[in-house]
């Protein structure tokens, strides 16, 4: 009996669409937006504590930078209500968001642009900064379950830790900041300590990582996100009376920026991506933490803010200009509602 006759026809795939379908208003709003939003609110922060360590912050450039941070709290909120719409219409985009690392990332981010939006508001509106702190952080905590549940049915590769971890589930901290300004240091130092040791573990391991092989070159811009663990931890030590301890987090950040700073060119040699987002929010983490400690740590908190202000609006810039037309959607396989 003959063998039977292997069929060699090509694969047959569904005609295209014609006229192409347009997704939905906000149907694959992507997570991505949220590394850079979270990084340009940090600068504001930033840029605020900086006038007020250079006295300037009754001045007319002290103005400008409340008028800046008005401005992109704006851009926070519309983003977040793009988000919201996309997750009220299909809830089940969440989950897909997160088996993608940016999607992850982003995610993560967008709750603690929350906090970070929160500490815009402390100097003006006490209370509505304390309910979207609050708000904020249960986002988070719901997000980071999610994400735990969706990590138990990935392989294990998926599953390996990177620095992504830290925004899940040392991202609490940013929250810290708020309610430490509010004068809630109990709830802030509640905090801090079962950041401290979740960012303590996840340095441990990515140290052990990094010995056995390196990542690989797309994926280098998230070690930039090791730095803002140190850099924010040591920001809530110092608004909560812990200067020995904010001192010596401030210094395993500078420490962590310099090791960047000389590896820079290995990190970026794949070029520009929306990965480059992980740059944005730990150098603005950086320089609030070192201004924040003051003394001989302004100078080098000045010159710090300075590079950010430099650096972070571009790669913002070069980020949300792909955001219409779901250029960025598709660059960082976000999900559809």
């Amino acid at each position: 009996m003959s063998a039977p006759v292997k069929d060699r026809r090509p694969r047959a795939y569904p005609a295209p669409e014609f006229p192409p379908r347009k997704p939905r208003l906000f149907a694959r709003t992507p997570p991505a937006i949220f590394p850079v939003i979270l990084g340009v609110l940090g600068l504001g922060l930033a840029a605020r504590k900086g006038g007020a360590v250079l006295g300037l912050a009754g001045s007319p450039l002290g103005g400008l930078v409340e008028a800046a941070l008005g401005a992109l709290m704006i851009l926070w909120l519309f983003a977040t209500l793009a988000l919201v719409a996309k997750l009220v219409r299909r809830p089940g985009a969440l989950a897909e968001d997160m088996r993608v690392l940016p999607g992850r990332a982003g995610l993560a981010a967008a709750t603690m642009s929350g906090m970070a939006a929160a500490a815009v508001l402390v100097p003006y509106a006490p209370w509505l900064a304390l309910t979207l702190a609050v708000a904020a952080l249960l986002a988070h905590g719901a997000m980071t379950a999610a994400l735990v549940a969706v990590l138990t049915r990935l392989p294990p590769d998926a599953r390996r830790i990177s620095p992504v971890f830290h925004l899940a589930f040392v991202g609490f901290i940013v929250g810290a900041v708020p309610l430490a300004q509010l004068g809630y240091d109990r709830a802030a130092a509640a905090i801090f300590w079962p950041t401290l040791a979740a960012a303590g573990a996840i340095w441990a391991v990515s140290v052990l990582q990094l010995l056995r092989n390196a990542p690989p070159a797309p994926l280098r811009p998230l070690l930039a996100i090791h730095l803002a663990p140190a850099a924010l931890l040591s920001q809530v030590a110092g608004l909560t009376g812990q200067p020995l301890l904010a001192t010596a987090l401030a210094g395993l950040g500078a420490a962590i920026f310099l090791a960047l700073l000389s590896a820079a060119r290995w990190i970026t040699v794949t070029g520009f991506s929306p990965l480059w987002g992980a740059f944005t929010f730990p150098l603005t983490a950086l320089a609030a933490a070192l201004l924040t400690l003051g003394g001989s740590w302004e100078l080098p908190g000045i010159v710090v803010l300075i590079l950010a202000l430099g650096l972070v609006p571009a790669i913002a810039w070069n980020v949300l200009k792909l955001w219409p037309g779901n250029r960025l959607a598709a660059k960082t396989n976000a999900a559809e509602a």
